[in-house]
């Protein structure tokens, strides 16, 4: 495959909106927890439920078990 043909293997291939510009927003990670931390304290929130698990599939359920006779709490 030469250059040409490369080239036009991926501009068939990618997305009609796909930039290769890298024009995105970055969000810093402790940005955004503090800003969830602010938004949860605005909405007086302290706790948030964790997931209630009806819908495990029986492996995640035995990877679970594994954990938890680790001693870890996942």
């Amino acid at each position: 495959m030469n250059a040409a043909s490369a080239r036009k293997a991926w501009a068939i291939m990618a997305l009609k909106t796909s930039s290769t510009e890298l024009d995105e927003t970055v969000m810093d990670m402790a940005e955004l927890g503090a800003r969830l931390a602010a938004r949860r304290k605005a909405a007086k929130i302290s706790h948030l439920p964790r997931n209630a698990a009806v819908d495990r599939t029986p492996s995640k359920q035995a990877l679970l078990d594994q954990i938890a006779k680790t001693g870890a709490n996942w």
